[in-house]
């Protein structure tokens, strides 16, 4: 690694989108003593109130881009869903990390799944759907059960139809809008888990544990760590990170969520998709271990080196959704917990508002 690639206190890292990640992000940046600017098109994104600068432009805007470019020295962005133009005319004039390969993968459902087993991690059966005709063959294949989901803009449930029998399947694709989609197999797995990892200019990388995740009308609820899982099944899920972000050549932290399958007391995991980014389920990290995932995504996009990835605690973290962040002072009343609000100025049903860690004395 050259000194061009690395930068120095003072510097400043640019951030595509404004919202919660993009928050801590910068907040991470500061305590490291870098500034950071913010370019989202929301003008009251809740980022805004952390870093030292920041754009109100949409993300197409070529003008905008080019200003924010040649106030940045690096690129760095907090949602897998940032156009891919934005990208690319960004990364031809500053280093945009994680790379625009990753986006491109990640932003489509049929290519992920193409590069995932193209790096040799396990994952559930899938099929291309473009029709309804299509749909009913993967599904004869399948037997009739299935997850239907469009290949670009889903999450948190959005752009899926799950698929359970004969009374789903007439009209289904209609449902998801017509548009190019996966099906999916349906997995009869114990639960979800993810894994955080982490890759630096030079190569190396570092993964923390696994979490176990609950949803609760397909938004993360809770992560929990330990998770409950064997060693062996640890060592298993870091090795797949690692592979998938080496297979992109990537920078910064990626979080890959899993289906952990056990037949007996044997443990298997699927990935089930992959997010390069900081991500929800990693938030654990920053009140259970001395670098947090947002300090290390900081780190691996400044060039520099990466932190420990231990943990000291056991915790369970908690998703502040909608309303719930209305008790914020009976939290702070907890001796174990530490809140994080995301100041964000509406309170709506099934927003993430902020997130709680319950810590814990370390058992495994």
């Amino acid at each position: 690694m050259t000194s061009a690639n690395k930068l120095s206190p003072g510097d400043t890292i640019g951030i595509l989108g404004g919202g919660q990640l993009g928050r801590m992000l910068a907040q991470s940046a500061a305590s490291l003593g870098l500034k950071t600017h913010i370019f989202c098109p929301d003008p009251s994104s809740p980022a805004f109130d952390v870093s030292a600068t920041f754009t109100v432009a949409p993300y197409e805007d070529v003008d905008a881009l080019n200003l924010f470019a040649n106030a940045v020295s690096v690129v760095t962005y907090e949602f897998e869903n940032v156009p891919g133009n934005t990208a690319a005319h960004l990364n031809a004039r500053v280093p945009v990390r994680p790379g625009v390969r990753a986006l491109e993968v990640s932003q489509d459902r049929l290519f992920e799944k193409q590069f995932l087993s193209g790096a040799g991690v396990a994952i559930a059966g899938y099929a291309d759907i473009n029709s309804q005709e299509d749909l009913e063959n993967a599904l004869a294949t399948f037997g009739g059960e299935g997850v239907l989901k469009t290949r670009r803009f889903g999450y948190d449930g959005k752009g899926q139809l799950m698929i359970r029998g004969a009374a789903d399947i007439p009209g289904a694709f209609d449902k998801i809008g017509a548009v190019p989609a996966v099906l999916e197999a349906l997995i009869p797995f114990d639960c979800e888990v993810s894994v955080i990892v982490a890759r630096d200019l030079n190569g190396s990388c570092k993964s923390y544990d696994i979490a176990r995740n609950h949803h609760e009308n397909h938004i993360l609820k809770t992560s929990t760590v330990p998770a409950g899982v064997s060693e062996d099944t640890l060592e298993a899920a870091r090795k797949m990170a690692e592979q998938i972000v080496n297979g992109l050549d990537y920078v910064g932290v990626m979080g890959v969520e899993m289906f952990l399958v056990r037949d007996g007391s044997t443990e298997k995991l699927l990935v089930n998709e992959v997010a390069p980014r900081v991500h929800n389920s990693g938030h654990w990290t920053q009140d259970a271990c001395l670098t947090s995932q947002f300090d290390q995504h900081i780190r691996a996009v400044a060039g520099w080196p990466l932190g420990a990835a231990d943990r000291h605690s056991d915790v369970v973290m908690e998703n502040l959704i909608g309303f719930e962040a209305d008790a914020w002072d009976e939290v702070l009343t907890e001796p174990n917990a530490r809140l994080h609000l995301y100041g964000k100025a509406e309170t709506r049903e099934g927003r993430k508002m902020g997130h709680v860690n319950r810590i814990s004395a370390k058992t495994v």
